[in-house]
């Protein structure tokens, strides 16, 4: 088909109709199309209109469709894109233009470059579940120990070395621990497998374009040459390998447009560097920096909160949002005894608005972990509010989960081979496939259930001594704790159980990321047991499971009304709702434990309650609690320094409970919402018996200057974590030996 050629005065009239839908900067910023330009897009401000508009821009004077390259980072946001382009220009150059994730426009361009780099254009690209199983096959073959490690944790470790363009051999020369050493074996065998299968990772997809880039001067000028122009999309979540693919390709023409908010960079845990989006002005000495700053979601309060709050990072590209909005109200702030009386009080809410007839799909809670959806997932199921738990599971439906739940079950019926089954190997205990199939036929063949088997490892044939020894551990440990457990339940005994499966030590030793959030669900669910003891002192184990398995049932219902959406801070990054639920603001949960000892950490989860503040569009709500549990004890939490840094009027902090916390003695109660909304962080923390508390920056006579992480003990054994940059490290010390010294608010202003 012919396309018609559009003469000049049909192009300005098409881009006098495209412009006649931007405000001034959206305007300036599609515009502008000679060299590099950053557009710095505040929550809510546009951004997408503004990249597809600039793409019909581009068209419309003249630049050829398949000379403009628009990356995304997700599928939805390419589709989107590529629809709204249709809707600005010819369907059919609409579809010339090279929009897409990196990933699909990388393998694009590699399947027709293959042999420049050993691989034929069919090569298979491995989803990260393909990474796993050919990574467990691997781990399975190797006659290392150290089988604890998953194949999850190997993968997710392997990917983030690529990344940031570490190879295999980097990775080896500076693994310390046997985990690393391990993990490089793993690392080495498992490039030569993608080699060996014709197959590239989703990593590859990246590492590779750079390779074909760098492998001669002929295949990056044939690409630099056909991309005239590149527009990026969330500009501030590239890694380093997506950094130098770009600045390679757009060292020909230099039309490189990229659009990100600094202010929503949450991934640096999955790689992404910030440093790409507030460095890109010395990248490009002549950019163009235009900020969009109207916001057409929020109400003034909220954006007021939001802005107030993201000041306090150093590491920014400043920029003030505004809305034409309304005002709005207040931000309505919950002080809650416990995580119990916090999900109760924001459901109790929720039925409110549900009751004057907000829509249940308009509301929505967020939390900073995966393991604090629980109490929320209770409470919704017990008013008969549907839910969905956005970017995850149902907590109950979760592995580790299941795990501990199956672990229970043999407890109270041995004969559940399928539960059995489950957790014989979870943590690995040296029962092999082999062995596990002798045990099964020897069971069958005496009809007598798995567990049984198991204790009559000696007369099992064909097994080897480390596999009978195995068996009969596994049987002893699960008759004794059978037992106790038929004669009182017990938080304690159920911690004793855990520890002594070896399941909980298993996620300590891993230490990644994943493997604490499962130590975090394993620790939520223990909580929800010593719940259920202290509100059904007589129940048994068996109804515990009995209750949470009939309760999980109302997740299979079809609501067609809408649902309650559940998620963690970081899943909620692009969407939006009229009503915001933001839990925990607490220390060691918002910000999260580690940003005490890393300044950039700080900086992120600063990003990260911003992010969730303008997901808010009418309403928002916040609430911590005094004290949360932790494996069925309770201990004492702090208000999040972020609150002290949000304007306190724009925070409604209504009408305070004065009620004495009847399970911890030694805490000091807040005594009135107004001494909250007055004071300054550090008059807002509970202060302990020493009078030191989590935040304290103290001063030790050899360590020096230090601030406090942690406390825990009572009277002579009362310890603190301090963390003191002179060691670049933490300290336990005994504060009746210690000596330390607090330094007063003004004088540590310069504490780093």
């Amino acid at each position: 088909m012919t396309l018609k050629l559009i003469k000049k005065e049909d192009t300005k009239v098409l881009n006098a109709h495209i412009l006649s839908n931007l405000n001034p900067r959206q305007q300036e910023a599609v515009q502008y199309t000679a060299g590099p330009l950053l557009i710095v897009a505040g929550a809510g401000s546009g951004k997408t209109r503004v990249l597809t508009y600039r793409i019909a821009y581009l068209i419309n004077l003249g630049v050829k469709p398949e000379r403009i390259l628009a990356l995304t980072f997700t599928n939805k946001a390419a589709e989107e894109m590529k629809s709204r382009i249709a809707t600005l220009v010819d369907k059919y150059q609409a579809m010339k233009v090279w929009a897409g994730t990196f990933h699909s426009i990388f393998a694009r361009i590699l399947r027709i470059e293959s042999n420049h780099l050993g691989y034929t254009s069919s090569f298979s690209i491995y989803d990260t579940d393909d990474s796993i199983r050919l990574i467990k096959q691997i781990v399975d073959r190797s006659n290392i120990s150290l089988q604890k490690l998953t194949p999850q944790s190997i993968q997710s470790k392997i990917s983030w070395a690529k990344n940031q363009m570490i190879s295999w051999q980097k990775y080896a020369a500076s693994a310390q621990t046997p985990f690393d050493k391990f993990i490089a074996n793993v690392f080495a065998e498992y490039e030569k497998r993608l080699r060996l299968n014709n197959a590239m990772d989703f990593d590859d997809l990246l590492l590779n374009m750079i390779a074909l880039l760098k492998s001669s001067e002929e295949i990056k000028s044939k690409y630099c040459n056909r991309f005239e122009h590149i527009l990026i999309d969330e500009y501030q979540d590239t890694n380093r390998a997506q950094y130098e693919a770009l600045k390679i390709l757009s060292s020909k023409h230099r039309n490189i447009c990229v659009v990100g908010d600094d202010a929503q960079s949450i991934y640096r845990w999955r790689g992404a560097e910030i440093r790409n989006i507030l460095d890109f002005s010395k990248d490009y000495s002549d950019a163009k920096l235009i900020r969009l700053e109207q916001n057409y979601r929020s109400t003034k309060i909220i954006l007021e909160a939001a802005d107030s709050l993201i000041a306090y990072n150093k590491n920014q590209i400043p920029k003030k949002l505004w809305t034409e909005n309304s005002k709005g109200e207040k931000i309505e702030l919950f002080v809650c005894e416990d995580e119990s009386e916090e999900a109760e009080k924001i459901c109790s809410r929720i039925k409110q608005f549900v009751d004057t007839g907000t829509k249940l799909s308009d509301i929505a809670v967020f939390y900073r972990t995966n393991a604090q959806s629980l109490p929320f997932e209770n409470e919704l199921r017990k008013a008969n509010i549907p839910y969905v738990v956005i970017g995850g599971m149902s907590f109950y439906k979760r592995k580790e989960i299941k795990d501990i739940i199956a672990y229970l079950r043999i407890l109270i019926n041995p004969q559940d081979n399928t539960s059995l089954l489950r957790i014989i190997n979870e943590p690995p205990r040296g029962l092999g496939n082999v062995s596990i199939r002798h045990y099964l036929d020897y069971a069958e063949n005496y009809n007598i259930p798995f567990l049984e088997a198991l204790g009559n490892a000696d007369e099992v044939p064909n097994l080897t001594h480390n596999a009978k020894e195995a068996g009969k551990k596994f049987y002893e440990m699960i008759i004794k704790y059978s037992e106790l457990i038929n004669e009182s339940l017990s938080v304690d005994l159920i911690l004793e159980y855990l520890e002594a499966s070896g399941l909980l030590n298993m996620y300590r030793e891993l230490n990644t990321d994943d493997a604490i959030d499962r130590l975090e669900n394993i620790e939520q669910f223990v909580n929800d047991i010593a719940r259920f003891i202290e509100v059904n002192p007589d129940g048994g184990l068996n109804d515990y499971l009995q209750q949470i398995t009939l309760v999980s049932d109302i997740d299979n219902v079809d609501f067609s009304s809408g649902k309650i959406s559940l998620m963690t801070l970081h899943s909620a990054k692009g969407l939006e709702y009229p009503i915001v639920f933001i839990s925990g603001i607490e220390e060691g949960l918002l910000p999260f434990s580690r940003a005490n000892q890393n300044p950039d950490e700080e900086e992120e989860e600063r990003r990260l309650f911003y992010v969730g503040i303008t997901r808010a569009q009418k309403k928002l709500f916040f609430s911590y609690a005094k004290e949360r549990m932790r494996f069925g004890s309770y201990y004492s939490q702090n208000p999040s320094r972020f609150l002290s840094e949000i304007k306190k009027e724009l925070i409604d902090f209504g009408e305070f409970m004065n009620v004495t916390n009847v399970r911890k003695s030694n805490q000091l109660q807040i005594n009135s919402y107004s001494q909250l909304a007055d004071a300054d962080y550090y008059s807002q923390l509970p202060q302990t018996e020493m009078t030191f508390r989590v935040g304290d920056v103290v001063k030790h006579s050899y360590f020096g200057k230090g601030k406090i992480t942690g406390l825990a003990g009572e009277g002579d054994n009362r310890r603190a974590v301090v963390y003191f940059p002179s060691v670049g490290g933490k300290k336990h010390l005994m504060l009746k030996y210690a000596n330390l010294e607090k330094v007063p608010p003004e004088r540590n202003n310069n504490y780093g």
